[in-house]
């Protein structure tokens, strides 16, 4: 049981409607809930000064703050996080909304990649908010792997995969690499390879140099680690990020300092720092997860909320993700079935095309 599901098991039930209404006139206006304006929506007649006492204690528990000089009070992060985990009512998608979705993953591309930037499109469209896609990894078998000198210090990689698809990546190979080396930790890979994929090539690939490290000059084995981490370290988990509606937080941003904050979070994302530690959230389990500020470290500086859900083939391997990113007063109970439906059926689309 988290602090916060504590606390709300505790709150009595005036206490926590004053909570809920606060939390819901924040998420819905942005703007500080006073007192006397809970007075009119109270399930029971109640003071101002009554509902005043009640905030002060929720202040002081952490819940809740007191912007600036204003009477009224908004959630903090943790009374953000407690509302979402114990007290958020999440429906089905609205209608409308599912028919946009439907008609943008409905069409007959061929093309996975145009198919997902358009989904990035409309879903920062529907949300008013920035869309985040992680493209799907290429997961066929690797049928042959390559290394090839280009300069002094520089070195390409090629991949072949059994169903064709080829990708190449220039690197930085270790010092003092010789031809023989090169071949050493081509043949040592492809003996490894056959009818594997790269993921899996990759989880067993550090035991096997270590097991095999006599059989395998000590450059070669570098080569080995170093070509493999192209892959690991410059997005190749996932073939591509995409991010649609930096417009839309940016013109959210009204104060100079939010404005500051929003544009260095599209930098980090531009710049792809700390998208490693990112994608290994849709890979914690499966359903909706939601972050909120400081949660996770990539959007601690810019004081904005993540909704995020992953998607997976027809073997239930999880193969991308889905989410939203807007400010911490995101209208969570429309936007999480809206990631969670588009998830879904991102998925099943990818199932259906393996199969054909």
């Amino acid at each position: 049981m988290t602090e916060g599901s504590k606390i709300l098991a505790e709150l009595n039930d005036r206490s926590r409607e004053v909570f809920r209404r606060v939390v819901e006139g924040y998420l819905s206006s942005g703007d500080p809930v006073g007192s006397r304006t809970l007075t009119r929506t109270m399930s029971e007649k109640v003071s101002a000064a009554t509902i005043r006492n009640v905030m002060q204690d929720l202040e002081y528990l952490g819940l809740l703050d007191s912007p600036h000089v204003s009477a009224g009070r908004v959630p903090t992060q943790m009374g953000l996080r407690m509302f979402v985990d114990g007290l958020l009512e999440v429906g089905a998608v609205d209608q409308d909304d599912r028919e946009k979705i439907d008609r943008t993953l409905g069409s007959n591309e061929t093309d996975m990649g145009a198919v997902l930037d358009r989904v990035g499109s409309a879903l920062s469209g529907l949300t008013q908010g920035a869309s985040l896609v992680l493209t799907p990894k290429h997961e066929a078998p690797i049928r042959h792997i390559e290394f090839v000198s280009l300069a002094p210090g520089r070195a390409l990689v090629v991949l072949v995969f059994g169903d064709g698809h080829v990708e190449n990546r220039v690197f930085t190979p270790p010092p003092g690499l010789t031809p023989s080396a090169m071949r050493e930790a081509a043949n040592f890979l492809n003996a490894l390879a056959e009818g594997r994929t790269l993921s899996e090539l990759r989880s067993s690939i550090g035991k096997e140099i270590a097991a095999r490290r006599r059989e395998i000059d000590a450059l070669a084995g570098e080569l080995v680690e170093s070509g493999l981490a192209v892959w690991e370290d410059e997005g190749g988990r996932y073939e591509r990020l995409i991010v649609r509606g930096r417009a839309n937080l940016l013109e959210s941003a009204a104060e100079a300092e939010e404005l500051d904050r929003i544009r260095n979070l599209f930098d980090d994302l531009e710049r792809k720092r700390d998208i490693a530690e990112f994608l290994e959230l849709a890979e914690e389990g499966e359903g909706v997860r939601i972050f909120i500020g400081s949660e996770n470290k990539l959007f601690s500086l810019s004081g904005s909320s993540l909704v995020v859900s992953p998607y997976m083939n027809a073997d239930r391997k999880i193969i991308g993700a889905i989410g939203v990113i807007g400010p911490t007063r995101l209208n969570y109970g429309r936007i999480v079935p809206i990631v969670d439906y588009t998830a879904q059926l991102v998925g099943k689309l990818i199932s259906d095309r393996g199969k054909g």
